[in-house]
C-alpha cells in the first residue's frame, strides 16, 4: 500500500505547482499583450499589416467577383507600363478596345485600399468593362503607406497624368478628355489630383506643379471616398481604429488630424466652381456616404458644379457596403455601373 501511494503522488501535479504554472502564462500573456500595445503606440506597422491582409483578401475576391461580367469584347490591353522608376508602385495597366483607330476619351483610375493596400490588378476587371464601352481606362498604381508616406502618393499620380498625356498617342489617350476616377481612399486622391489641377492656390499650398491643365479634365467618378479627415477623425470604435492606424501609416504621423496632412488631404475644404463635372455615389450600408459623400455632393453642388449623384435610401435593401458599386452580382451595382457609363456618355466625345 506505501509503495502504491508513493507512485500515484509522483505522477500526480501537486497543487502549488499547476497554480505557479498558471500565474506564469498569465504573466507572458500579460507582457506579450503589453508589448503588443506598446508597439502599436510607437508604429503603425504592425496594424496596417493586418489591415492590409484583410483588404487584400476583399479585393482579390471582388476582382474575381467583376472579372464574370467582364462581357467578351476584344480589348487592347497593356500592362506594367512604367510611369516612373520606383517599380511596381509606379506602373499603370492601360486598356482601350481593340476596334480603336484613334485616341480615346481616357478615364485613370486610382485604386482605393485605405491608403494603405489595394493595386491597380483590383480594379483591371471594371476598366476592362469600361473599356469595352469605347474608353481607354488606365489604373494606377502609387506607393502604399507606411512604405511611402503623403504627399508621394499625390507625386507620382502627379507625375503618371505627365506620362500619360506625354505618351498619349502610344497609348491611344485623347488628352484633351482626361476623367479621373476613383474608389474609397482611391476617390479621395482623384478628388485631390482635380482640386490640384482645377485650384491654383491649393496645389500652391501642396507646392506641386500639376501636369494637366484644367480643360483637359472634363470629369471625375468618386465612389464610397474620403473627403473630410476632421470627420474622419471623429470616428470611434473598430472603423475608426482602422481609419486612424491607416492615416498614421498613410501620413507618417499619429498627429495627421491637426496638422497639414488632414487639413490639406480634406478636399472638400479646397474645391471651386471650376471643379469639373462629377459623378459620386456610395450605398446606404456604407457610414462613409452619409459622413463623406452625401457632404461632399452638396458642396460641390452649392458651388455650380454639375453633380450627377447615385445615393440609395436609409431603408433601402439589401443594405450596399463600402465599394457596392464593384460588386456586379447585385443588381444595384449594375445600375451604378449603368449610370457611370451613361455619365462618361454625357461628358466625353468619342470618334
Amino acid at each position: 500500500m506505501t509503495s502504491s501511494a508513493h507512485a500515484d503522488e509522483t505522477v500526480t501535479d501537486h497543487p502549488t505547482r499547476k497554480h505557479r504554472r498558471g500565474r506564469i502564462v498569465i504573466v507572458i500573456l500579460l507582457v506579450v499583450v503589453l508589448v503588443a500595445v506598446l508597439i502599436g503606440m510607437i508604429t503603425p506597422w504592425p496594424s496596417a499589416m493586418l489591415i492590409r491582409s484583410v483588404f487584400e483578401k476583399g479585393g482579390q475576391d471582388t476582382a474575381a467577383e467583376i472579372t464574370r461580367h467582364v462581357p467578351d469584347t476584344k480589348l487592347t490591353e497593356t500592362l506594367d507600363v512604367a510611369y516612373a522608376d520606383d517599380g511596381v508602385d509606379t506602373t499603370m495597366d492601360v486598356f482601350s478596345p481593340a476596334s480603336a483607330t484613334g485616341p480615346l476619351p481616357t478615364v485613370v483610375w486610382i485604386h482605393g485600399g485605405a491608403w494603405i493596400s489595394g493595386s491597380k490588378e483590383d480594379v483591371d476587371p471594371y476598366l476592362r468593362i469600361l473599356a469595352g464601352e469605347g474608353y481607354t481606362t488606365i489604373g494606377v498604381n502609387y506607393t502604399l503607406g507606411p512604405e511611402g508616406v503623403y504627399p508621394l502618393a499625390v507625386n507620382q499620380l502627379n507625375t503618371a497624368l505627365a506620362y500619360i498625356e506625354e505618351h498619349a498617342s502610344e497609348l491611344g489617350v485623347d488628352p484633351s478628355q482626361i476623367v479621373l476616377a476613383g474608389d474609397s481612399a482611391g476617390g479621395q486622391l482623384a478628388s485631390q489630383m482635380a482640386a490640384l489641377i482645377t485650384n491654383p492656390d491649393y496645389a500652391e499650398i501642396l507646392g506641386v506643379e500639376p501636369s494637366l491643365k484644367p480643360d483637359q479634365l472634363v470629369a471625375t467618378v468618386l465612389n464610397c471616398g474620403v473627403y473630410d479627415l476632421a470627420a474622419l477623425a471623429r470616428l470611434e470604435g473598430v472603423v475608426g481604429w482602422g481609419f486612424k492606424s491607416s492615416m498614421w501609416a498613410y501620413s507618417g504621423t499619429r498627429t495627421w488630424a491637426e496638422d497639414s496632412t488632414g487639413a490639406t488631404m480634406s478636399t472638400i475644404d479646397w474645391v471651386t466652381k471650376d471643379f469639373p463635372a462629377t459623378y459620386i455615389s456610395g450605398g446606404n450600408g456604407d457610414g462613409l456616404t452619409w459622413l463623406q459623400s452625401i457632404p461632399m455632393a452638396q458642396r460641390l453642388e452649392g458651388l455650380g458644379v454639375d453633380v450627377t449623384t447615385l445615393f440609395w435610401p436609409a431603408p433601402h435593401e439589401p443594405k450596399l457596403p463600402h465599394e457596392y458599386q464593384f460588386h456586379l452580382d447585385m443588381p444595384d451595382a449594375q445600375t451604378a455601373l449603368q449610370k457611370t457609363i451613361d455619365f462618361l456618355d454625357a461628358h466625353t466625345a468619342r470618334p
